[in-house]
């Protein structure tokens, strides 16, 4: 699969003048109908997070507003309708656009703690290092969800990891409402050393002035400064000129390996590479190993057997808190591969944030140029299933929760390596549901609904969706006949999550199924209260009709 890196860059490195097109409205018309036709005639499949209804529709309100769109508008239109799939590899490139498109001479970040600059030009020093709370007077989480429908994103974590870079083009700005009118310029409300202040930032040409960034955090060179204490670096960010290292850590008889892209380093194959950890981990005082994969935004699965197979055999670090394996934003495409094998034929702890990818995907594109403007489409064809489909999701999650607050990159703390290093089984539970199973099914219900409350509270814990987990658990009883355990599964996720509409609406199923009809139409309606224009409501009100009518 093609590195994301790479493909965005192709996406976002475009032209680099003002001037208009010869373009007419019709011939952008023409472009928008092929997409619309090759999406239903070759790539129909891509129609699962949306519907193909919901495309067209999106489809005849652009085509009707283009006569009167700015230029800018009308591909901004389109990368949202590519866009729509919401997968990442399945995105609109503007490289040879006739189109231009600038950008704001500063790098983006978000931290746990908010959206810091977290690099800029030499001419915009006074930003460095500044929290990001308005752009163009509008609050910064109201602008990232303008600009959200532009972007490729397969969850909140692609997000976050590629769709800032979006928040710094005018152009976009502008088609999306967060700037009123197209201009040069975007003013940022900054917060730093307890002031708040306004910057206006002037855009430069897109093309041949990107940040100078890997993986995201800026290389201070060229009149770029980094936020960063340079004088020394993480273990993460080391020897960025390879694609993956490894170093003994003796104080943890631990070795740690930074991979961060799919592919095979210049100077040693991957199959030489990790021939040589295991080797070392075999030959040495080691008693764990730590996989970081936070950055490794993918390249060919067909290189992760390798690595799969020698963690396999080396039963010395193939135990439960022995191996490691850290994930983040930017674990994307064939490292979404890697991860999913070595949750399903390993003993691995995965620690961090949860994944960029969906856990099974579309990936792999063919670039579709439309015939007027030349702008590609590239849209996915091949579907990656690396677990059963009832075990898909928007991410895989971490069993352990960790991240970064800016104070922490900034001072070179890395707290989610920390959090491996300083793992013990005495304090932290790797599966929540099999434990609550176990003292469900050991008659120890009355320790549950402390612990559950204990572990739903606790930010470790965060990405584990308790809710889902809990409802899914009730209706798997409630399904075998066992509906008396049901309605306490149900009624226990109620009082966890009282603001959850499905939750009551739930346990209102469950009241029906035990026969307690008064109490299911108190809780439908309670449900309906809480939901009155979603989904849940919508079903609280048909069930509410079989439970007045008297059916099961």
């Amino acid at each position: 699969m093609k590195n994301l890196t790479l493909l965005l860059f192709a996406c976002l490195s475009i032209s680099t003048t003002y001037t208009q097109t010869t373009l007419t409205a019709k011939d952008w018309q023409e472009d928008l109908r092929f997409l619309q036709q090759t999406v239903h005639q070759d790539y129909p499949f891509l129609f699962k997070k949306t519907t193909a209804e919901a495309f067209d529709a999106a489809v005849e309100k652009l085509y009707a507003e283009i006569p009167k769109l700015q230029e800018h508008e009308i591909l901004t239109g389109l990368s949202r309708i590519v866009s729509s799939f919401q997968y990442g590899h399945t995105v609109l490139g503007f490289r040879h656009s006739p189109v231009p498109y600038h950008k704001l001479p500063v790098n983006l970040y978000c931290f746990s703690d908010g959206i810091y600059v977290e690099g800029a030009h030499k001419d915009y020093e006074q930003a460095l290092g500044a929290k990001v709370l308005k752009v163009e007077g509008k609050p910064v989480e109201e602008a990232l969800a303008a600009i959200r429908p532009v972007v490729p994103a397969e969850n909140d974590q692609f997000f976050k990891a590629y769709g800032l870079s979006y928040l710094a083009i005018p152009e976009l700005l502008h088609a999306q409402g967060v700037a009123d009118e197209l201009k040069n310029t975007i003013t940022l409300t900054l917060e730093k050393d307890g002031k708040v202040f306004d910057q206006t930032i002037a855009a430069v040409d897109a093309k041949g002035h990107d940040a100078p960034t890997e993986y995201g955090f800026t290389k201070p060179e060229n009149g770029w400064l980094a936020t960063r204490d340079q004088s020394a670096t993480p273990h993460y960010l080391k020897n960025l000129d390879k694609i993956y290292y490894y170093e003994y850590l003796p104080e943890h008889k631990t070795v740690y390996v930074r991979h961060s892209q799919i592919q095979d380093d210049p100077s040693e194959a991957i199959p030489a590479f990790y021939e040589r950890v295991f080797d070392f981990i075999e030959k040495n005082d080691v008693e764990r190993l730590v996989l970081d994969v936070r950055l490794n935004g993918g390249g060919n699965n067909y290189k992760n057997k390798p690595i799969v197979t020698g963690i396999i055999r080396t039963e010395k670090i193939n135990q439960v808190g022995k191996l490691f394996v850290i994930i983040g934003r930017r674990t994307f495409s064939a490292c979404q591969n890697l991860v999913n094998e070595l949750d399903n034929y390993t003993n691995a702890i995965f620690v961090g944030e949860p994944t960029a990818e969906n856990i099974n995907f579309y990936g792999d594109n063919n670039p579709v140029e439309l015939p007027n403007s030349k702008v590609t489409a590239y849209l996915s064809f091949a579907w990656w299933q690396d677990k059963p489909q009832w075990e898909n999701g928007d991410w895989l999650a971490p069993h352990l929760a960790a991240d970064m607050s800016f104070g922490d990159y900034r001072s070179n703390r890395d707290p989610v390596l920390d959090a491996a290093l300083n793992f013990s089984s005495d304090n932290f539970i790797l599966d929540p549901m099999g434990y609550f199973t176990g003292l469900f099914t050991t008659g120890q219900m009355e320790k549950i609904p402390a612990e559950a409350q204990r572990m739903v509270k606790d930010p470790a814990y965060r990405f584990f969706d308790f809710e889902e987990e809990f409802n899914n658990a009730g209706y798997q009883l409630m399904n075998s006949g066992q509906v008396e355990s049901a309605l306490y599964v149900f009624q226990l996720n109620a009082q966890l999550f009282p603001d959850s509409a499905n939750a009551w609406d739930s346990l209102a199923e469950a009241n029906w199924k035990a026969g307690n009809t008064d109490k299911a139409i108190e809780l439908y309606n309670k449900a309906i209260e809480m939901d009155p224009e979603g989904s849940v409501g919508e079903n609280a009100r048909g069930m509410l009709k079989k439970v007045k009518g008297g059916g099961r």
